[in-house]
């Protein structure tokens, strides 16, 4: 059978609710296949062939979830974060060399504009009013009307940038294959089924919110209620609007919804979850234990990246280890050599291999040559991440091979520091990373965030550590701030870092 969003999307009951939002009606998933029809019909009026790229800015919410099912199962989708200025919605429009933008109707922002100066054409959508995620595309037509055309497994459904921290962001292009075998394995793994719904507080520009809370809730026929974004002060007004069965989030959502369930206790208690799920960044064991406490409900941690079409492990859900990613969840896991290509036991670089897997970077040979590797006719990738699996087959990350600290040869996990600083009763975020030094090459820094009336100072934090860690170890450098950085996904970014802080 052929893998393919319309493969999974074409099997579940017409009735059954698909996305819902806030005061409007629930979108079915008949209305939403007789969507697709429609924007199907909308797109090659347009000129737009199935191998065409086509960028979506819209807001977080249903509309932006629909337009991404809808238009991956006609084209490419490219996905971009609204908050661009124009000179980002340029690099981006450009290097993707997007043929269309769906912006909304009256739209007149900055990825309007640079689609203007790049001569790209312009769809605008209409948003229904009434009923969830429900649009119409109107653009101003082309005389070289496309014919009826499906895509097929091997089309490239979505594109999406690395995020670029160290060097020029890469291009993944990602598969019709990649998203049905990804959604396939998320569902498997949290044993989704058409009873779920998903409350979904992720941004939609990204992998996680994607795949994670869309695709996989879609490729089973449970529902999506989309938020229009994250917000610590309505997420559970709209737990409660939404009854769903789970959430997925990234670490610092999850602190501060944690931040905030004292007070909403009875809306919790009221509205019981089956489970919650973390992903994109390393979720601190002491915050997985106040929110099982919390909720009443296990935490399932996993492990994602953008070239697996995000997962890759899983913890389980009758068994959760703090501080590992799980166990493998669709592909292959195995820990290679972090210079040769060799598969090794112990301690090294993390590669995977599956159908979920890109099929590579986009006109960057370079990198493809430095990210995958053949073994007796399996294909790896290396994830740029360093681990271990322990007796049990669950993986433990000591963090990014970038983002490892080098102190004088001595190589420090910045994941490890920030776990013991964690269990400073006064401290509720930390990011531990490196800051250069002139003899040492690289010192350790972290930047923290005290609770509420604490009157802790930085030689509190460096006492504390160095009852708990080798010297090496103990931050020569830490900063207290109100609220640490964060990327647009809402991910705390290590590389980089002491370059934000002005500490460099």
């Amino acid at each position: 059978m052929s893998q393919t969003i319309s493969s999974f999307l074409s099997e579940h009951l017409s009735d059954k609710k698909a996305i819902g939002a806030l005061n409007k009606k629930w979108l079915s998933y008949g209305a939403l296949r007789e969507l697709k029809k429609d924007v199907h019909k909308a797109l090659r009026k347009n000129g737009i062939a199935k191998q065409d790229r086509v960028a979506i800015v819209l807001p977080n919410g249903p509309t932006m979830a629909t337009a991404f099912v809808t238009i991956a199962q006609c084209t490419t989708t490219a996905p971009l974060n609204p908050n661009y200025r124009e000179d980002e919605f340029s690099f981006y429009l450009d290097d993707l060399k997007a043929k269309a933008l769906v912006v909304n109707d009256g739209y007149d922002g900055p990825a309007a504009a640079a689609a203007e100066r790049l001569d790209i054409k312009i769809i605008r959508l209409i948003e229904s009013d009434q009923v969830a995620g429900l649009f119409s595309l109107v653009g101003d037509g082309d005389k070289d009307f496309i014919e009826d055309e499906e895509v097929c497994e091997n089309d490239v459904a979505l594109i999406l940038h690395t995020s670029g921290t160290t060097s020029r962001p890469k291009i993944v292009p990602l598969l019709q294959s990649n998203i049905a075998a990804s959604a396939s394995n998320i569902a498997q793994s949290l044993s989704l089924s058409s009873a779920d719904r998903c409350l979904n507080v992720m941004p939609l520009f990204h992998i996680h919110g994607l795949i994670a809370a869309v695709s996989a809730s879609l490729s089973v026929g449970a529902s999506i209620w989309c938020s229009s974004g994250f917000n610590a002060l309505s997420f559970f007004s709209n737990l409660d609007e939404a009854k769903p069965t789970w959430y997925t989030a990234v670490p610092t959502m999850h602190q501060a919804i944690l931040a905030r369930s004292g007070r909403n206790s009875e809306i919790i208690k009221n509205n019981p979850l089956r489970f919650l799920r973390s992903s994109s960044a390393s979720l601190p064991a002491q915050v997985m234990r106040d929110l099982e406490e919390s909720f009443s409900a296990p935490v399932i941690e996993a492990y994602g990246m953008t070239e697996a079409t995000h997962q890759m492990c899983c913890n389980l859900l009758d068994k959760q280890k703090p501080s590992s990613v799980g166990k493998p969840a669709g592909p292959s896991v195995r820990i290679a050599h972090e210079a040769d290509d060799v598969l090794i036991d112990g301690t090294g670089e993390v590669v995977i291999s599956g159908n979920n897997v890109t099929p590579g970077y986009e006109n960057n040979i370079d990198a493809n040559e430095k990210s995958f590797f053949e073994i007796n006719g399996n294909r790896w990738f290396r994830t740029g991440d360093q681990g271990a699996f322990d007796e049990d087959g669950f993986l433990y990350l000591t963090g990014r091979l970038k983002e490892i600290i080098n102190r004088g040869g001595e190589k420090i996990s910045p994941l490890e520091v920030d776990s013991i600083l964690l269990d400073h009763p006064e401290i509720n975020q930390v990011v531990t990373f490196a800051l250069p030094h002139p003899k040492l090459g690289e010192e350790v820094a972290a930047a923290v965030v005290l609770a509420n009336n604490s009157k802790c100072d930085d030689k509190d934090i460096k006492s504390f550590a160095k009852e708990r860690m080798a010297d090496f170890k103990v931050p020569r450098h830490v900063v207290i701030l109100d609220e640490i950085p964060k990327g647009a996904t809402g991910k705390m970014q290590r590389i980089g870092m002491a370059e934000k802080l002005g500490l460099l």
